[in-house]
């Protein structure tokens, strides 16, 4: 995932991802205006894409040998009104994109959070309100993308920094748990949308992944994000229990009381996000997860997502890459199988399939 090289151009992050030993890139095309400023890049011109663009992108990750998929994770249906139709655009100028690249065909999916109405999550029956509104948005963007031959990937983050602290809730992702996921794909049973499922954020919220990938619909998950959590067996913990967030109280009283409250947005839960086998080890059984999903099918890419705290944070772009090299010789020997001569190696002799797309306009949300 290109969000941990967001100082790196195209041509650069191609030449990083070989280096590293990689056989593909998630490529984040998050809005240049966005109001979201954590762990984003825009790798692609989304605004001047067209046919040409599209040809010359898979000739260049067919010559690298590279597979791709894109991605923005945004508020789709919440937050400022005006923000979130610009949010929805830009998830349609995405759609259009991947099918001008081949879509499903050539495996390009697109990802993208659903996020939370919390003026809707506030009142009776909050809940359901968001699993309707959800509906609402999601349906004709699910019916335009299912009709361009292109899958909608939705992450599984609660965003749990997405506001701030002194909020009470950090549950700002609608798909952030098994149950809501499954009532989506209830709700609208198209099979042109499904998700990236990251077990970092099952962990802190003291959920097994194993439990969750034996329960979900393998055909649903198309993309592993391989990012990590080790909890933290802290004071603030055993003060405030690992059920809720810590909550902002006045900070002369949390003194006098000695307890911990909040240094940041995203100081409410007491972990530590990591890359699994670089820097320690973590808090779920890995080598279990990866047997689990094979055994139940899935043979879709494990995506890297770099934000770990000695690594993407540290903004040295040596140990960027240090953390990627470490958690493809971690993974390899659970996803590989063994060559002689070069220990495990990944085999894959599929290349990006062009043929001549019609274009098609840039679509908006009020014309679906």
């Amino acid at each position: 995932m290109s969000s941990a090289f967001d100082q790196l151009t195209l041509r650069e992050l191609i030449s990083t991802a070989q280096y590293v030993g990689v056989q593909g890139i998630d490529l984040c095309v998050f809005r240049l205006d966005g109001t979201r400023q954590d762990h984003t890049a825009t790798h692609l011109d989304y605004d001047h894409f067209t046919l040409d663009t599209a040809k010359q992108l898979i000739e260049d990750f067919n010559a690298a040998s590279l597979g791709l998929s894109l991605g923005a994770f945004e508020n789709m249906i919440g937050g400022d009104p005006a923000e979130r139709i610009k949010n929805q655009n830009h998830l349609l100028k995405l759609i259009r994109i991947a099918y001008l690249l081949g879509g499903d065909a050539n495996d390009v999916k697109v990802g993208t959070f659903v996020g939370y109405n919390h003026e809707l999550g506030a009142e009776e029956g909050g809940f359901q309100k968001n699993l309707d509104e959800y509906k609402r948005v999601f349906g004709p963007i699910i019916k335009y993308a299912e009709d361009m031959g292109v899958t909608i990937l939705y992450e599984n983050c609660p965003m749990e920094g997405w506001r701030s602290a002194s909020f009470t809730t950090t549950f700002n992702n609608l798909a952030g748990v098994l149950a809501a996921r499954k009532l989506m794909y209830a709700l609208i049973p198209s099979r042109a949308h499904g998700e990236i499922y990251d077990p970092s954020h099952d962990i802190w919220q003291h959920t097994d992944p194993v439990d969750v990938i034996a329960q979900s619909d393998i055909s649903r998950i198309q993309r592993i994000h391989v990012k990590t959590t080790r909890n933290l067996k802290t004071k603030a913990r055993v003060d405030w229990g690992g059920m809720y967030p810590m909550q902002t109280v006045d900070k002369d009283l949390a003194a006098e009381a000695g307890v911990a409250i909040p240094a940041h947005d995203w100081d409410r839960h007491h972990y530590e996000a990591m890359l699994p086998g670089f820097g320690g080890s973590d808090s779920m059984d890995w080598r279990a997860f990866a047997d689990l999903l094979t055994a139940k099918g899935f043979d879709g890419p494990y995506e890297i997502e770099n934000e770990a705290k000695n690594s993407k944070d540290t903004g040295n772009i040596s140990a960027i890459v240090q953390g990627y090299q470490a958690t493809v010789g971690f993974l390899s020997p659970m996803l590989w199988n063994l060559d002689e001569s070069a220990g495990y190696k990944y085999r894959n002799s599929q290349s990006f399939m062009y043929s001549e797309m019609h274009d098609v306009p840039v679509r908006t949300i009020d014309q679906l």
